[in-house]
């Protein structure tokens, strides 16, 4: 029998010639400089422009401050109702047939489909003042439109995904052995999810946190239709460097973003070191079913 023919060299068929390669290189990082992080040096040369006193009295005014809690009170409401749906609706449907399990899936993407603006106008619609509920919640003093609770729904609405679609791809490629297992052997339902399915999803889980965390704390149109613009009372961060730029206060409306910027990075951050533990975790795991 004749020795089979030589293969070619994986690097010949898999590496594209050198000029071709600098060239996509070229253009990744002029677009990433052109639309990253020229920006993001343009936000804090603009926020420190006029000296560190500007730009503190600017996070210091009594406005900003109240911006700043009722972004940081929205964003701690939000996450946690998104971490509970997220994981329940995910487990739901990567571990289980029903009826409608379509239709979720649909209705979990619906926030994706629809503009935030849209999203906040229909909330206007059912609770505003002129709205189908508003009478009758006008009636017994319940306000939620230009209010905290219309900002907080607005934000768990435009936020529903996050957690759940990072979770339910990764149930699914787990399976249910390892609950199916347990089960027989006479664990219940909540301790099977404490011990088997928490600990297999804990780093898509906080993965989809974070980035459910930065989308609540960015959020714009769906609060700005809902919120009214009260200063002090309804106007959260992103809104409240919307009204300064408008006035033409512009080193304040650039301090102000320069927050929104730091916390996207330390966002972005997590979201890397999240993505490393993870990797690490799955290349451990690995390694241990090869021994």
């Amino acid at each position: 029998m004749s020795d089979p023919a030589p293969r070619a060299p994986v690097s010949a068929a898999t590496t594209e010639p050198r000029f071709v390669r600098v060239a996509l290189v070229t253009v990744a990082l002029s677009f990433l400089t052109l639309f990253l992080f020229v920006p993001l040096a343009a936000v804090f040369y603009e926020a420190l422009r006029k000296g560190i006193g500007v730009y503190l009295a600017a996070i210091a005014d009594p406005y900003a401050l109240a911006a700043i809690r009722l972004t940081l009170l929205s964003t701690a409401i939000a996450v946690p109702l998104n971490v509970a749906f997220g994981v329940a609706a995910a487990w739901a449907i990567a571990k289980f047939e029903f009826r409608g399990k379509s239709v979720l899936i649909t209705l979990i993407d619906l926030p994706f489909a629809v503009s935030p603006v849209i999203a906040g106008m229909i909330y206007v619609l059912l609770f505003g003042a002129q709205g189908w509920l508003g009478p009758w919640l006008g009636e017994h003093g319940i306000r939620i439109i230009f209010a905290v609770p219309g900002i907080v729904l607005a934000t768990v609405f435009v936020t529903v995904p996050f957690v759940a679609r990072e979770l339910i791809p990764l149930m699914q490629a787990q399976g249910i052995d390892e609950e199916e297992a347990a089960m027989v052997l006479g664990a219940s339902g909540w301790l099977t999810f404490w011990r088997i399915t928490l600990p297999n999803i804990q780093w898509g889980l906080l993965y989809g946190v974070v980035l459910c965390t930065a989308r609540a704390m960015g959020e714009f149109g769906a609060v700005s239709v809902v919120s009214g613009h009260i200063r002090g009372l309804t106007n959260t961060l992103p809104l409240h460097v919307e009204i300064l730029y408008n006035e033409y206060q512009f080193a304040a409306a650039f301090a102000c973003a320069s927050l929104l910027t730091l916390l996207a990075l330390v966002m972005l951050a997590l979201k890397t070191l999240i993505e490393r533990r993870a990797l690490r975790q799955q290349r451990s795991a690995g390694a241990m079913e090869t021994l």
